[in-house]
């Protein structure tokens, strides 16, 4: 029962749900890059290259001959790199894609981690803190000038 109630407390306090929603955005994001770079980036790239398709390069280390499904048919054996170069294609977009996000939110819990900001909404514990905090700081005024 112990596992059950861990398992329950952890799908209450909404972590299942943070990371369910960052999967689907993830997920959806994901189909968006792989468009970008299939229709978008790799087109020009394979225009400068006099229209080599990257995504079928290949190095061919076993040409493949006969009839598919004859006797004697010999499938090709290569090492398609076309689709690496896609791929790390893909994965540059979103790391930059993920880091400029995470900037962005950063900035953005700046300013609401700043209790002196108005502009932005400061959550409750962070004013909680930065009032005990401004009360300890008079404290330690008044105990400094008590001893001069």
């Amino acid at each position: 029962m112990g596992l059950f109630k861990e398992f329950k407390e952890f799908a209450v306090k909404g972590n299942m749900i943070d990371m369910a929603v960052g999967i689907i955005i993830g997920t959806a994001f994901n189909k968006v890059v792989d468009v970008l770079v299939k229709e978008i980036i790799m087109p020009p790239l394979s225009m400068l290259t006099d229209g080599v398709s990257y995504e079928n390069r290949k190095i061919v280390l076993r040409e493949g001959f006969g009839v598919e499904g004859g006797e004697n048919y010999i499938e090709e054996v290569s090492i398609g790199y076309g689709l690496l170069i896609e791929t790390l294609i893909d994965f540059l977009v979103i790391g930059f894609v993920v880091f400029l996000v995470i900037k962005f939110m950063n900035r953005f819990r700046n300013k609401a981690q700043d209790p002196k900001n108005t502009q932005v909404v400061t959550p409750k514990d962070i004013e909680l803190l930065s009032s005990l905090n401004d009360k300890m700081e008079e404290q330690n005024k008044l105990l400094r000038e008590r001893q001069n």
